[in-house]
């Protein structure tokens, strides 16, 4: 009796984990796609208005080209956190996480900035926002680097993203410069 109750007391608590684990996953996915949403909303009036106009390097991608590459690539995101989350509590995990965060409050100030300030004040704002990308580029490697301590699959999941942002760098810094 006492092995059955344990095996049902312990059948329970990997219920309730599995549990937490889906919602922990499940709000990761959701705060990356709320920022991706979020930058959508703020950038669309940009896309239609000066950034239609805007001088841009040929090697700058069509707009539909954006939107299911960033969906993509925070769905990945999400992935990857919720993959170093689900390793026990240690001080690299939390390092990694915290490093995480400090990438997604970049990515999340990134878009305001360039399509924000762009609009506003044009090459300067372009110019405030190339800096702030670059700062997201070494994040999004020091978040790399930190989760490739919890777990290889994490860090191979940013590794795109990565990529990425570095093109998009290459994109906002032509533009600064044609912007003058």
């Amino acid at each position: 009796m006492t092995d059955t109750r344990t095996a049902t007391t312990a059948t329970r608590l990997a219920d309730r984990s599995g549990l937490r684990s889906g919602l922990v996953l499940l709000g990761l996915l959701s705060l990356s796609l709320v920022i991706g949403l979020v930058g959508s909303l703020i950038s669309q009036p940009a896309i239609d208005g000066w950034y239609a106009e805007a001088a841009k390097p040929m090697w700058t991608p069509p707009n539909e080209v954006f939107g299911p590459v960033w969906t993509f690539l925070y769905a990945a995101m999400s992935v990857a956190a919720w993959l170093v989350w689900r390793r026990p509590s240690s001080p690299e995990r939390t390092r990694a996480l915290t490093v995480y965060g400090v990438q997604l409050a970049l990515n999340a100030i990134w878009t305001p900035a360039f399509f924000g300030l762009g609009s506003l004040v044009g090459g300067p704002g372009l110019w405030v926002a190339l800096a702030i990308i670059v700062a997201l580029d070494f994040a999004v490697l020091a978040t790399i680097i930190r989760f490739g301590d919890v777990s290889r699959a994490a860090a191979a999941l940013l590794v795109p993203y990565w990529l990425w942002v570095l093109y998009a760098t290459t994109l906002n810094a032509a533009m600064a410069v044609l912007a003058g």
